[in-house]
């Protein structure tokens, strides 16, 4: 080989590796290409993850306002309190090995002290995450807090190590009000109970974003990437609750419940008969909204004396059974048996098929036999000749079945489905019920429930349906939304009344509306309903709970609307298991409906119309004396009704007298004593027992003594003088010395049973 020449094989080998090079550096060429082409959004967005923190910025929740624009559910501002575990790392490494400054001891001391959390726990965060950049160590915290939370930041030099972040946190002003319809959200701000959970698409509004850029310990950088996306506000709800009336019904729920000393809770609703707004709907010992993860009383109460170890799975496993049943919206959640009540319903049937009419009489002997079986009527001894009028208001079974034979089983499963009972309701409220009718209906079924028994609806089925008959038969669809709007105050929905079906004629319903009425103001069962000055329809109920465990126990309602000659308002009240004093419809539900209406209508703008009998029998309120003589006091005294005695002293002018001015007593037996002088009243005399006795006796009894009566409850004139009420309780206890002239005041029940829930023999 020639010097200087090269070799075939050499310049073979050459090529190849130019060749393996030239490819190797072209693919890597197109890869690049490729990477800053193709994948370039690919690979810059994982570059900027890497370099930068995506905080969310939540949207403000929508606003729930009720009818009126009192607010239900708002917003205010709290405070996230986070450390940052990789901040304190770096701080502690630049301070060095040495240091006797320890960040981590530091911060878990001084948030244990500020927010009293576990120092053991804010320690193992800032030791044990230090690749985290965000440990949350407590949520919802106050403004207050938060100042000294900054002012440790300041002391303490920790402003890349503890951080606040505001926060918008719901709050519901009313605390427990109307709880089991507003419903509640997670931390989160995701509802998960009642409009919260109903509405969430419309008021969790969208959430906006705050880009930063950060170094590897999450301290900011500048950086072109950072942005800010706003966030959009939830839409706001109008609802029909109003606050006034959600207050009034809440009362009567809890008196009930506390004075019965119910087991399983007490539930209203009360109602707009002509559109279906629900005005106020409540369950009793009800949560408070802004910490729903606390239970109420009575719910701790059944978990501690369970007899579970705390934090055993029975012990848990219970204690979210109870949370879940209270926070439960009985009301339109569980079925019941309605009872008497439901004989609102036969009636309109056999009205509206012209089966019966008001004055054809029938002779109850106490039972009536079907099938075979022999079922009885409330009244066991029979209420002997009564018209069908008085059999619906006296409530006699043997009526109802009769009634129920007359309408046949083809033609009621077709009134019960066009009054709504075979289907939801439609309300706007998450976890609605159904009822339970049994799919084969025979003879004695048919006339078991023609008189309300063994059978179950949800009270949202069973008001609605006593609505229809109020508003003139027509069924609407009940809601609680009325309009949702945007901050800008742009309607974005509107709520229509929702007609279903005419169910029954307008005459109809305006024939057991009279009926129904009669029975409250005159000898029916549903007199404790009565309300002077308006014409309350009402119809109670009692019936025997069937379920496993609750072997005699009973639930008592009542169903009322008002004024019967031009309904507006229809109210339902269901007392389950209730368990002191005489337990029917009439004595656990009935009262507390006339109490509720009795603030209710005249807010709801009803003006009371007074009869002469109820203008007669009202109450009269003393006048001031004070510095009058003798004879002109008894001057005006006379006038209104009272008689005046004097209770010693010397002198021309009264000086002090008892009952005070302004007092309501009752006129037929009011007594004003007068003071003279220097003379004061003395406790002389002892308060008797009144409780039980009838409420002419009571009268006697304080009138004699020479002590005043208030009235409280029924106070119905109409009622004949064979039938009346008596002592419930009494504003003083017996035995207590007062002066002459005090006032008493007594509350005033009827005791009839409405029904015996042990109809078969």
């Amino acid at each position: 080989m020639e010097k200087g020449s090269i070799s075939t094989s050499a310049l073979r080998r050459s090529l190849i590796l130019g060749i393996a090079i030239f490819s190797v550096f072209g693919l890597l060429m197109l890869r690049i290409l490729i990477i800053q082409t193709v994948d370039f959004e690919k690979y810059q967005n994982k570059v900027i993850n890497q370099m930068t923190t995506e905080s969310p910025v939540p949207a403000d929740r929508g606003k729930i306002y009720d009818r009126n624009g009192d607010v239900l559910a708002t917003n205010i501002t709290t405070y996230r309190v986070f450390i940052s575990p990789s901040g304190i790392l770096a701080a502690q490494n630049e301070a060095g090995a040495d240091s006797k400054t320890q960040y981590a001891e530091i911060i878990a001391y001084g948030l244990q002290q500020t927010l009293g959390v576990s120092y053991d726990d804010v320690y193992k965060q800032a030791t044990e995450y230090t690749e985290y950049l965000d440990r949350t160590i407590k949520r919802k915290v106050d403004e207050e807090t938060a100042d000294v939370v900054r002012q440790f930041i300041e002391d303490y030099e920790l402003g890349t190590m503890v951080y606040l972040e505001a926060q918008s946190t719901r709050y519901y002003p009313g605390g427990t009000l109307a709880a089991h319809m507003i419903g509640f959200t997670s931390s989160d701000g995701i509802g998960l109970y009642g409009l919260e959970y109903q509405y969430n698409e419309y008021l969790k509004g969208i959430d906006g974003y705050y880009i930063t850029a950060r170094d590897s310990y999450g301290n900011e950088m500048p950086y072109e990437y950072s942005s800010y996306i706003d966030a959009v506000s939830g839409y706001n709800l109008t609802t029909t609750i109003d606050t006034t009336i959600q207050n009034f019904l809440e009362e009567q729920l809890e008196a009930t419940v506390t004075e019965t000393e119910a087991q399983n809770r007490a539930c209203g609703i009360v109602m707009n008969v002509k559109t279906g707004a629900v005005l106020a709907m409540a369950t009793s010992s009800p949560f408070d909204l802004n910490d729903p993860w606390t239970m109420d009383a009575l719910s701790y109460q059944e978990l501690v004396t369970s007899g579970y170890t705390p934090d055993s799975e029975k012990y848990n496993e219970l204690s979210r059974e109870l949370l879940m049943t209270m926070w439960s919206n009985k009301a339109i959640t569980e079925s019941y048996i309605p009872g008497s009540t439901f004989k609102i319903i036969t009636s309109s049937m056999a009205l509206e098929e012209q089966l019966v009419n008001l004055n054809e009489t029938l002779s109850c002997s106490g039972s009536h036999t079907v099938s075979g079986i022999r079922i009885k009527c409330h009244k066991v001894n029979g209420h002997g000749t009564l018209t069908y009028s008085q059999g619906l208001q006296q409530s006699c079974n043997v009526w109802f079945m009769t009634l129920g034979q007359r309408i046949g089983i083809t033609n009621y499963q077709k009134y019960v489905k066009a009054f709504g009972y075979y289907e939801k309701t439609g309300i706007d409220l998450p976890g609605e019920g159904n009822s339970i009718f049994i799919s084969d209906m025979s003879e004695l079924d048919l006339a078991i429930y023609a008189f309300g028994q063994n059978f179950n609806v949800t009270p949202i089925q069973q008001i609605c349906a006593v609505a229809a008959v109020a508003n003139g038969g027509t069924l609407v669809t009940p809601y609680v939304v009325e309009s949702i709007s945007d901050n800008a105050g742009n309607t974005i929905y509107r709520h229509e009344t929702e007609v279903k079906r005419q169910v029954v004629s307008e005459a109809v319903c305006d024939t057991l509306a009279t009926v129904l009425e009669e029975g409250v103001s005159g000898d029916g069962g549903a007199k404790n309903a009565y309300v002077a000055g308006y014409r309350v329809a009402a119809k109670t109920g009692t019936s025997e709970k069937k379920t496993e465990g609750s072997e005699g126990m009973y639930i008592c309602s009542c169903v009322a609307f008002a004024p019967a000659d031009d309904p507006e308002i229809a109210i339902i009240i269901i007392v389950d298991e209730p368990t002191k004093g005489s337990l029917y419809g009439s004595t656990v539900a009935a009262p507390y409906i006339s109490a509720a209406l009795e603030n209710i209508l005249p807010y709801y703008g009803v003006e009371p119309i007074y009869t002469a009998e109820e203008i007669e029998n009202t109450a009269v309120r003393v006048s001031n004396y004070k510095g009058y003589s003798l004879e002109y006091a008894k001057t005006i005294a006379e006038k209104q009704g009272i008689k005046v005695e004097i209770g010693g002293g010397t002198g021309d002018r009264v000086t002090s007298q008892i009952p005070p001015a302004g007092t309501e007593i009752d006129k037929d037996s009011g007594v004003v004593v007068l003071y003279f002088g220097n003379a004061e009243p003395t406790n002389e005399l002892i308060v008797p027992d009144l409780v039980g006795k009838t409420s002419v006796a009571a009268n006697q009894i304080l009138e004699n003594m020479g002590l005043n009566v208030q009235i409280d409850g029924v106070n119905n004139p109409f009622v004949s003088e064979h039938n009346v009420p008596y002592v419930f309780s009494q504003s003083i206890a017996p035995g207590t010395a007062v002066a002459p002239g005090t006032v008493v005041t007594l509350e005033f029940r009827y005791n009839d049973g409405d029904e015996e829930p042990d109809y078969l023999s």
